[in-house]
């Protein structure tokens, strides 16, 4: 038995801000922008668009190219840092109702930018355990929304989207082969949502947004050493040689963290899919969101072996190795 990505699904919001847009508000250009991290535009949500809104819209994709209707999904994960509501009720239930994919188990998963793989080797469990066949996994953000306008370091670099993939299990010799999660808390500070302080237990503080706060330093040497790590790992423990990957597809956090990974690997470039110039950091969903455009671009090809890398928030990391069906 196997468990593969049956289609990929996108919700990209219609608003679209190049860096020239961006430094009307924020004391930035594009230069600086494309030197620093390698980007050119995002995408924010519309005014009233929620996480979940984004999250139906590449569901829906997906279900229509995998050939299923909503109801013949067995679980359904949403993986975010930007749910519609603090705490409950979860991103997941509301997708599910908005989808139609009622009485499905529906969860969210919080593990940063790391969160669509996290989700996707929760879910691939799901199915092996419960002996299902269809699960929903869903990247979905809405950055804009905890953006510290003060903050050049951070306000840059992030867009809003959500990428959705249909897991199925069956029979077929292709699917994922192999998942490496982990974790490190001792980095939890270095990226964080920041919060009003609450000096009593039962006082409430005044509704307060939060934002987004980053060590980018820390951040910057624990992906590039962790990418490493992950790679390393995957590649001992497979049996597999780097050059036997058509591709690997990287959270797309900053292309010069892409590229000093690269260079640390001994690999070019190339062999690393980037798409962060249109879309910047969309945390969870930037994996789903990537292989998506690949498909369209023609890149993957059923037997194609892939790579796919991600760090974020916790600290997490994650890499999975799938031959695509």
């Amino acid at each position: 038995m196997s468990v593969s990505i049956r289609s990929i699904g996108v919700g990209i919001p219609e608003r679209r801000i190049t860096n020239e847009e961006l430094a009307l508000r924020v004391d930035t250009t594009d230069e600086w922008i494309r030197s620093h991290t390698g980007i050119g535009a995002r995408h924010y949500a519309a005014d009233g668009e929620l996480t979940s809104d984004l999250a139906a819209a590449a569901a829906r994709e997906a279900l229509t190219r995998a050939g299923i209707a909503a109801a013949d999904i067995d679980f359904l994960v949403v993986a975010t840092a930007t749910p519609d509501y603090f705490g409950f009720p979860s991103t997941a239930c509301i997708v599910q109702e908005k989808i139609g994919a009622i009485g499905c188990p529906a969860l969210d998963l919080t593990a940063g930018c790391t969160g669509f793989i996290y989700a996707l080797d929760v879910a691939r469990g799901l199915l092996e355990v419960n002996q299902g066949r269809y699960a929903l996994v869903i990247g979905a953000e809405t950055l804009s929304r905890v953006l510290n306008w003060e903050d050049r370091g951070t306000n840059v670099l992030l867009g809003d989207g959500a990428g959705a993939a249909v897991l199925e299990r069956g029979d077929g010799a292709f699917g994922i082969e192999r998942a490496k999660l982990r974790a490190d808390g001792a980095g939890a500070h270095t990226l964080k949502l920041v919060q009003a302080e609450r000096s009593k237990t039962f006082e409430r503080a005044a509704p307060m947004v939060p934002y987004l706060a980053m060590d980018g330093r820390s951040v910057y040497n624990f992906a590039v050493g962790e990418i490493s790590k992950l790679v390393e790992s995957l590649l001992r423990e497979t049996g597999l040689a780097i050059g036997d990957f058509a591709w690997i597809v990287p959270h797309q956090a900053n292309a010069r963290i892409i590229k000093a990974a690269a260079k640390r690997l001994g690999l070019p470039e190339d062999r690393f899919y980037m798409n962060i110039e249109e879309y910047a950091n969309t945390s969870s969903a930037s994996i789903p969101i990537a292989l998506h455009e690949m498909l369209e671009k023609g890149l993957l090809k059923s037997g194609d072996l892939l790579m796919l890398l991600a760090f974020g928030s916790g600290l997490t990391s994650g890499g999975m190795v799938l031959r695509w069906s």
